[in-house]
C-alpha cells in the first residue's frame, strides 16, 4: 500500500476514535464543560495532561530544536519538565482546593475585584492565542506534507476536527480524547526512535542508544556528530553559544511560565479532591518522561542521518557531496511542501551542506569550490522527516503523521477551551451579565471556541515563527503576567487589587512588546534580533523573566501605598493553605 492512502487510513481511524469519544461524553453541564464535573481518575488526568502539555512544541519542534541547536537546545528540556515540579508543589493543590472553574475566577475573588477578572482574561486570551498559533503551524506542517494538501486545506480540516470534540465535548470530552491522543502520540515517537537506534548503534534504546557507538565504527553518536559538524563549519553538537543568563532566563520562564499556563492549571481543576491534584501532576511527569527522555536521542539520531545523507564523502572531496539526481525520495516530497530547499549555487550538480555563516570557515569552502551552502532545512520537520530518512516502513511514517496531529490537536483543544471559558464564565456570567442561565452560559462558550477556532486557524496561517519558538513566547507571558498574581494570591496576604492589576499589565506589557519589537508579531521588526541588541543580553525567548521581576516589583510597590486587602481576603488567603485534615475542596 503507498504511503498517502495508509497514512489516510490511520489519521482517518484516529479522527473518528477521537470523534466518537467526545459525542459519547458529550458535556451536559456547565460544570461538565469547564472541569468535566471534576470527577476525573488522577492517572487519567496526568495522561490528559500529559497529552494537553506535549503539543507540537514537543512532538514536531523540540527534537528539531536538539538537533539544529544541540546542547543549547537542552533550556527546552529543563524548563519545560521543571514546571511541572512547580506546578505541583506551589499551585495546583492550592488551587484545586479553592474549588472553582477558572484561573481569572480565582484572581478576580482572591483580589476581589471585576477588573482584575478580566485583565487576567486578556492575559489569558494574549497567552493562548500565542500557544495555538504554534499548534495549528505544526497541524498545518503534517498535512501539508502527509496528505498532500495546500496548507490552508490541513488547517481547515484539523479545525474541524477541533470543533467537534472541543465544541461538543468541552472539558469532559478533551479528557477522555487527551487520554487516546497520548496513546497515539507516545507510540508515534517512541516507535520510530526505537527503530532508528537500533538501525545506528545496535541498542533499541535511544535513552542508551544517545551514548553508544555507532555501528560500523568505534565513535560514540556524540563524538561522531561533533567530528561531522565541526568539519562543516557548524558548532560542536555539546557546546552553545548561548550566554550562561540567556540559557537561566529561557528556562526559569520556561519553568515559571508552565506554572503559570491556564490550560494546564485548568486540568487540576478536574479531580474529586486536592490529593488528586498533586497525584495527577505526579502521574504526569511519568507519562512526559517518555518522550522528554527520548527526544535528545531523537534530535542527535535525526542530525546524524541528515548530515551524513548529504555528506557522504570526506569534506572537500569533490566526489563527497551527494549528486543532486541521487537525492532520495524523501527529499523529494518534503521539498513540495516549501519545507526542505536547495540551491546549486557553484553549479557542480552536487549539495553542499555546511555553515556558511562562520566567517572562519569562508577560507576552506572557498578552497573546497563551495559558494554558499545549498541545503535549507526546516528543522520543525526533523521529527516527522526521521523515519524517512532512516527508510523505515511506510507504516511507521504513517504513525509519525496520527501522532503529530495528536499532539497537535489534543493542545489546541485545551487552549480554545481555556479561552471560550474566559469569554463565557468570567467575562459574561461573571461580570457583564451575571444573570444568564446555565444553558445560555454553555451556548456562550461554544460560540466563543468556535469564533477562538477560526481566529487560531488564521494564526497557524500566518505564524510568528517555528513552532517551539511561538510556543516559548507564549510561555514568557504566562511567566510574566498570571504566574506572579497567582503565587502572590497563594502565599501573600499583603499584595491587594491595585498592585495585582498594575503588576499583570505592566508585565504583560513589557514582555509582549518586548517580543513584538524583536519578532515582528504583528507590527514590522523594529530592533535587530541580535545579542548585542537584547536588554542585558536576554533573548525574546527568555524575557519573560524580567516580565515577570516587574510583576513582582510593580505589585509590592502599588500594594504598599494603598489599602491592605480586606479581613475576609486575608483569611481566605490562609483557609487555601490550610494542610490536610481541614476539610475537602470547596466545590463551586
Amino acid at each position: 500500500m503507498d504511503l498517502t492512502t495508509l497514512t489516510y487510513i490511520v489519521v482517518g481511524l484516529s479522527f473518528a476514535l477521537y470523534i466518537g469519544i467526545a459525542i459519547w461524553s458529550r458535556a451536559s453541564t456547565t460544570g461538565e464543560f469547564y472541569v468535566a464535573g471534576k470527577g476525573v481518575n488522577p492517572v487519567v488526568n496526568g495522561m490528559a495532561t500529559a497529552a494537553d502539555w506535549m503539543s507540537a512544541a514537543s512532538f514536531i519542534s523540540m527534537a528539531g530544536l536538539i538537533a539544529f541547536l544541540g546542547y543549547g537546545g537542552s533550556v527546552y528540556l529543563m524548563g519545560w519538565t521543571g514546571g511541572y515540579c512547580l506546578l505541583a508543589m506551589l499551585l495546583a493543590p492550592y488551587l484545586r482546593k479553592y474549588g472553582k472553574f477558572t484561573v481569572p475566577e480565582f484572581i478576580g475573588d482572591r483580589y476581589y475585584s471585576k477588573t482584575a477578572r478580566i485583565v487576567a482574561v486578556i492575559c489569558l486570551i494574549f497567552i493562548s492565542f500565542t500557544y495555538v498559533a504554534g499548534q495549528m503551524r505544526g497541524v498545518g506542517i503534517v498535512f501539508s506534507r502527509f496528505l498532500e494538501v495546500e496548507l490552508l486545506t490541513g488547517l481547515i480540516v484539523g479545525m474541524g476536527i477541533v470543533f467537534v470534540y472541543a465544541v461538543l465535548g468541552g472539558m469532559k470530552g478533551i479528557t477522555y480524547t487527551q487520554v487516546a491522543q497520548y496513546c497515539v502520540l507516545i507510540v508515534a515517537y517512541t516507535i520510530p526512535a526505537i527503530f532508528i537506534a537500533f538501525q545506528l548503534t545496535g541498542n533499541p534504546l535511544p535513552q542508551l542508544a544517545f551514548g553508544s557507538t555507532v555501528n560500523g565504527t568505534g565513535d560514540h553518536m556524540l563524538d561522531r556528530l561533533n567530528q561531522i559538524v565541526t568539519e562543516l563549519g557548524f558548532l560542536e553538537y555539546t557546546t552553545t553559544n548561548k550566554s550562561t543568563i540567556d540559557i537561566f532566563c529561557i528556562t526559569l520562564a520556561l519553568m515559571v511560565g508552565t506554572a503559570g499556563l491556564p490550560h494546564v492549571i485548568v486540568r487540576f481543576f478536574t479531580v474529586p479532591k486536592v490529593r488528586d491534584a498533586r497525584s495527577s501532576a505526579g502521574w504526569a511527569l511519568v507519562f512526559i518522561a517518555i518522550l522528554y527522555t527520548t527526544a535528545p536521542a531523537v534530535g542527535a539520531m535525526a542530525r546524524l542521518n541528515l548530515t551524513e545523507t548529504v555528506q557522504i564523502g570526506a569534506v572537500g572531496d569533490p566526489e563527497g557531496n551527494l549528486k543532486i539526481e541521487d537525492r532520495p525520495d524523501w527529499m523529494t516530497r518534503w521539498e513540495a511542501t516549501g519545507l526542505l530547499k536547495f540551491e546549486d549555487k557553484n553549479g557542480d550538480g552536487r549539495i553542499q551542506y555546511y555553515n556558511d555563516a562562520n566567517a572562519e570557515f569562508a577560507a576552506k569552502a572557498a578552497e573546497y569550490g563551495w559558494a554558499g551552502n545549498e541545503l535549507s532545512v526546516d528543522r520543525d520537520i526533523m521529527v516527522l522527516a526521521n523515519p524517512e530518512i532512516a527508510q523505515l516502513p511506510n507504516w511507521v511514517i504513517a504513525l509519525v503523521a496520527a501522532g503529530g496531529i495528536a499532539a497537535a490537536l489534543s493542545t489546541a483543544a485545551g487552549l480554545l477551551l481555556v479561552i471560550s471559558s474566559g469569554v463565557s464564565h468570567d467575562l459574561l456570567k461573571g461580570t457583564f451579565t451575571p444573570d444568564m442561565t446555565e444553558g445560555q452560559e454553555l451556548m456562550a462558550g461554544r460560540i466563543a471556541a468556535a469564533v477562538a477556532i477560526v481566529i487560531a486557524g488564521y494564526l497557524g496561517y500566518n505564524p510568528p515563527g517555528f513552532v517551539a519558538q511561538v510556543v516559548a513566547f507564549a510561555f514568557g507571558l504566562a511567566a510574566a503576567s498570571l504566574f506572579p498574581v497567582i503565587i502572590m494570591g497563594i502565599f501573600s496576604k499583603k499584595v491587594n487589587r491595585e498592585g495585582a492589576i498594575a503588576g499583570m499589565l505592566v508585565g504583560l506589557i513589557f514582555t509582549m512588546g518586548y517580543i513584538m519589537s524583536y519578532k515582528g508579531i504583528f507590527i514590522p521588526v523594529l530592533i535587530e534580533n541580535v545579542p548585542a541588541n537584547w536588554l542585558f543580553g536576554i533573548s525574546p525567548e527568555g524575557i519573560g523573566v524580567v516580565g515577570m521581576i516587574l510583576n513582582f516589583l510593580v505589585a509590592f510597590g502599588v500594594s504598599k501605598v494603598t489599602a491592605e486587602p480586606p479581613e475576609h481576603i486575608q483569611h481566605m488567603i490562609e483557609d487555601i493553605r490550610v494542610p490536610k485534615g481541614a476539610g475537602s475542596a470547596v466545590d463551586h
